[in-house]
């Protein structure tokens, strides 16, 4: 018998991840909610005819097996509250987990009471070039240097804009790159101590006015953390590099040699006058003998159209129906995710103030 979904949030990511849920063997997307109904009805076309719910208490009342959180930032704390009053079923729930530092007590205070697992959903690290640098990070001999360097498109258009704003998103840090952030503790297995950075409005959304209000996000800039094992990691976000051929370039550097993954952006948006879509691909520098090797990341054609990010939404969803089968267990935490958010929000906190902001756990 299938596992039954609920789905909380019907843009376009709440559509990747109906997509994904429907390649899986064992589980199916049962019921849908959204504000914004024809969203809603949108992914219930998507999902097969799954009944459309009007609010989040109905659906989370509805005998389901789980719940996908895929709500706008600022609502994810609220969302998992109001689950919580309802079911006790395990959730997987968008980055960022909060966006703003008071949240943070209302979130502990959910889990705490929320007996079944909850997944952050950190799709980055499930992409298999990623988890291809992963498998091979060890030729470094010890990471010293990590940079992660994101150029892609502009913010795309949300329902009423809220994601123009930082008290909605979180600000670009915490928005965009807790994805990044992520990786850093995850490829580094440590903690960071310290971040500075230096970001901002560059060339995007300076003349965009909202309802009177003006769009405060950013979109560029540098983050740099010290992490307590003593190795570097950087981060060089840039949203007005759409012509790019590499959405996402991730390289570490340690004493015995670097490894370094390419990875294009969604394939959907490859211009068709040139050809076809490039594949991800992973180079291993050996310092000695030099002996540069690089190889093409293959992914499954039907997985890779499921969505933008290369895969990793199904793999990620397929290591979350083992926790709903009860033969798994959570691989992101809540913990993981606090972490990544308040790396966000300390590196934002380090630009818009140009402090140096330490950094404890």
């Amino acid at each position: 018998m299938d596992k039954k979904y609920g789905i909380i949030g019907c843009g376009m990511m709440g559509h990747e991840h109906v997509a994904n849920i429907n390649l899986l063997n064992g589980a199916r997307v049962a019921a849908v909610y959204d504000p914004v109904r024809n969203l809603a009805q949108a992914a219930s076309r998507k999902a097969n005819g799954a009944p459309v719910f009007n609010a989040i208490k109905d659906i989370a009342s509805a005998g389901l097996d789980a719940l996908v959180i895929v709500s706008p930032n600022f609502r994810h704390v609220e969302n998992l509250e109001e689950i919580a009053r309802h079911t006790e079923v395990p959730i997987l729930c968008e980055k960022p987990l909060y966006t703003d530092p008071a949240q943070e007590a209302r979130l502990d205070a959910m889990v705490e009471n929320h007996p079944s697992p909850i997944w952050v959903a950190m799709e980055y690290r499930y992409m298999p070039p990623v988890q291809a640098f992963l498998s091979e990070r060890e030729i470094t001999g010890g990471i010293k240097m990590l940079t992660i360097r994101e150029h892609r498109i502009p913010f795309l258009p949300k329902i009423g804009n809220w994601n123009r704003f930082n008290r909605n998103s979180g600000g670009t840090f915490v928005e965009k790159c807790c994805h990044f952030f992520d990786l850093m503790r995850l490829i580094l297995n440590a903690e960071p101590i310290r971040v500075s950075a230096s970001a901002g409005q560059i060339t995007n959304h300076l003349t965009e006015v909202y309802d009177g209000n003006t769009s405060d996000i950013w979109d560029g800039g540098y983050a740099m953390f010290d992490f307590d094992n003593g190795a570097r990691a950087m981060l060089e976000l840039c949203m007005f590099a759409d012509g790019t051929m590499w959405n996402e370039e991730i390289t570490a550097v340690g004493p015995k040699g670097k490894i370094e993954t390419r990875i294009p952006g969604p394939q959907r948006l490859w211009p068709a006058g040139l050809g076809a879509p490039p594949r991800s691909e992973i180079t291993l520098y050996p310092r000695s003998p030099k002996n540069p090797v690089t190889r093409k990341i293959d992914i499954d054609k039907t997985i890779l159209d499921a969505g933008d990010h290369h895969g990793s939404t199904f793999y990620q969803h397929q290591k979350f129906l083992e926790v709903v089968c009860g033969t798994g267990e959570v691989e992101v935490s809540v913990e993981d995710g606090k972490r990544a958010v308040k790396m966000g929000l300390a590196a934002q906190k380090a630009a818009l103030e140009n402090i140096v902001v330490e950094l404890a756990f």
